[in-house]
């Protein structure tokens, strides 16, 4: 071969190199935008994934790196991340006592200055939405994903062949309890393992009992309220009577609610209910077309003397929120992106997915959701979640108490007083 040939092929060779080199170089130099947040199911992740691409549109040079995360996994990896000073750009939370921990920590982003620069997009937000992620009267998150409540989900077909209403009381409830079991059907679905699943059952007995002003008064400790009040032990209690009951599948508290434990009981008709937030349904909906087709849901019911009203609520007006680090490189351009994550293309894709972030004026002619924005209208109360209002170290402590209640290892008065004495220790 000649050695002019040889140059030939050489350059040719090289200039090929170069052309494949080019695009990833280009890629290479994207300024990258981290985004974790705990959406895994197909509509969640399209949503997330579409505003993403859209931001990405509108700033050439920037890639968005969106990572989905399992709701456990996710309390973890966040946890790590911020102790060790790496977290993403953007981070979903529940706002809260966690996550006032953060900002505590100066790790997170005001973004008071940039809604005050533009108060049309602020103000199509429910002003209450903000109040999980606004700390000393300054705003640290945007309300994303869903108007969030408890519920109670139920097989409407398996109802109607069983001649069972939604119960609103106790003593209906325990009614439709005994119907299932006589019908071999577990009552409710729970999946327990993880703990806040079974944690909504106390939150709202003790609700339905003491109202909305017994957990507030201990949690803020204020008008001598306190975690050892008779109401918390009346709620074990009556946690306590479903346990004996029956009214869970066995082996509740060693099931995984974030592999579908509990779903797949009610899929096969092995269960009749579940107590869960509302995104169940989106969940739900994606997972089994058809099943969700018999789903129906109401309210937790009443309890005998109690002072709460029935229409409390447990549950978030914004669950998830999104926010920004000060640890990102690119805060700016974060913020910017966060607004698309949470505009209003983003928010229709959410109702069609059956989820209802907190806007005003939203458009719904979803039947499910018409039902839960009747809900959160009427409610007198909607207290966030326990595990994420408390601090983290309460916040756990009422998840390992709650499931020590349905295992029976611990009696409510034991509960009661431990979680008193940690809150003497841990609220000031």
């Amino acid at each position: 071969m000649s050695s002019k040939l040889v140059s030939k092929l050489s350059a040719l060779a090289c200039g090929a190199a170069m052309m494949a080199v080019v695009p990833f170089a280009a890629h290479s130099a994207d300024k990258v935008i981290s985004v974790w947040d705990l959406q895994t199911t197909e509509g969640a992740v399209k949503v997330i994934r579409d505003a993403a691409d859209r931001f990405e549109a509108a700033n050439p040079g920037y890639k968005v790196e969106d990572t989905h995360i399992l709701n456990d996994a996710y309390k973890t990896k966040i946890k790590i991340a911020f102790g060790a000073n790496e977290p993403p750009c953007v981070f979903s939370s529940w706002g809260g006592g966690p996550f006032r921990e953060y900002v505590a920590a100066d790790q997170v982003v005001d973004l008071t200055p940039y809604l005050d620069k533009d108060p049309a997009f602020k103000d199509r937000f429910a002003p209450a939405s903000f109040g999980a992620v606004t700390v000393d009267g300054k705003i640290y998150g945007l309300p994303a994903e869903n108007t969030a409540i408890a519920v109670v989900f139920y097989n409407k077909e398996m109802f109607e062949k069983l001649s069972l209403t939604p119960p609103k009381t106790w003593d209906e409830l325990l009614h439709v309890i005994d119907v299932l079991k006589q019908n071999d059907i577990a009552p409710f679905a729970l999946a327990n393992k993880n703990k806040w699943t079974g944690s909504m059952y106390y939150g709202y007995l003790v609700d339905r009992i003491g109202g909305p002003e017994a957990f507030a008064n201990a949690a803020q400790r204020k008008d001598g309220g306190s975690f050892a009040d008779p109401v918390f032990v009346e709620a074990g209690k009556r946690l306590q009577e479903l346990v004996n009951l029956g009214a869970f599948q066995k082996g509740y508290n060693g099931l995984d609610y974030d592999v579908g434990g509990s779903r797949r009981l009610l899929y096969t008709e092995k269960a009749a209910m579940e107590l869960m937030g509302t995104w169940e349904a989106s969940t739900i909906g994606n997972e089994n077309p058809e099943f969700a087709k018999k789903l129906g849901f109401f309210p937790f019911p009443s309890v005998p003397g109690g002072k709460g009203d029935p229409s409390d609520l447990l549950g978030t007006l914004g669950d998830n929120f999104v926010s920004v680090t000060k640890a990102c490189p690119e805060q700016e351009k974060a913020v910017e992106l966060i607004k698309f994550l949470t505009d209003d293309i983003a928010a229709a894709g959410r109702v069609a997915d059956s989820r209802m972030p907190p806007i005003k004026n939203l458009k719904i002619d979803n039947p499910f959701l018409q039902e839960v924005s009747k809900l959160v209208t009427d409610a007198k109360s909607v207290q966030l979640w326990w595990d994420q209002e408390l601090p983290p170290k309460l916040g756990e402590l009422h998840k390992d108490t709650s499931q020590a209640l349905f295992g029976l290892s611990k009696t409510p008065e034991q509960v009661a007083e431990e979680f008193e004495a940690a809150a003497k220790a841990e609220l000031k």
